[in-house]
């Protein structure tokens, strides 16, 4: 109906799945993003994880740390799991899915890439550096996960604008590629990668600044916005 049982200004909207077994998430998975970064495209996926504790609301404040001088964006499709399963099979892949919802994979590049032996963990899982929402949104109500379009804009500023089409791996391939590792469970949370446009690949690079307001949006999904402070 379009009018709210409660209004929107009085509530915190928090994430759509705050405390999952899981954060399981995916680099180099976008072909575009491949191309700016100057690298092949990968022949088997790249997996990763942030921890549970960087979860916050869609409209929650992303907080700069001390520690890092190179805080950047990421604009992800994430997928929920909603059925168990081990060692899945593609072809049932997307029944171990139960929707989908908007993430921001936020990034320390200095602890990423050059800090921590060079391991990925620290840099991506700071607290407050997996923004999620605004909602978890079913399956059966997107009409092709894989041609949707995702973008990101920083003070208003489009910084990535691409289409869920360019994953280099789709979904039924992740489920069955992670599954054969370690079993998935209801509220298992799999962020499938970002498109080009992030500030490190950037000439000069860009990073996040306090102040700084962070939109992330995905045609169907909505959008979620976060202030760096």
């Amino acid at each position: 109906s379009g009018q709210h049982r409660v209004p929107r200004g009085t509530v915190q909207l928090l994430a759509p799945v705050g405390d999952p077994q899981k954060v399981i998430a995916v680099g180099l998975n976008y072909r575009d993003h491949c191309q700016e970064q100057g690298v092949s495209v990968p022949k088997e996926p790249i997996i990763f994880s942030k921890f549970p504790s960087a979860i916050i609301g869609p409209f929650d404040d992303i907080v700069h740390p001390q520690d890092s001088s190179e805080v950047d964006w990421e604009v992800e499709l994430a997928a929920v799991i909603g059925k168990e399963g081990r060692h899945i099979e593609e072809s049932s892949a997307m029944d171990h899915v139960v929707g989908f919802t908007v993430a921001n994979d936020v990034s320390a590049r200095d602890w990423q890439m050059r800090r921590n032996g060079r391991q990925w963990l620290l840099g991506k899982t700071f607290d407050t550096f997996c923004p999620l929402g605004p909602a978890l949104v079913t399956k059966e109500a997107v009409a092709d996960v894989h041609n949707l379009r995702i973008r990101c804009s920083v003070n208003g500023q489009v910084m990535q604008d691409s289409n869920t089409s360019q994953l280099v791996f789709r979904l039924p391939t992740l489920i069955a590629w992670v599954s054969r590792f370690v079993t998935l469970v209801p509220g298992d949370i799999l962020l499938t990668g970002t498109p080009p446009g992030v500030g490190v690949f950037r000439k000069p690079p860009v990073f996040l600044k306090r102040g700084d307001e962070v939109q992330c949006e995905i045609e169907e999904l909505g959008t979620i916005c976060n202030k760096v402070v």
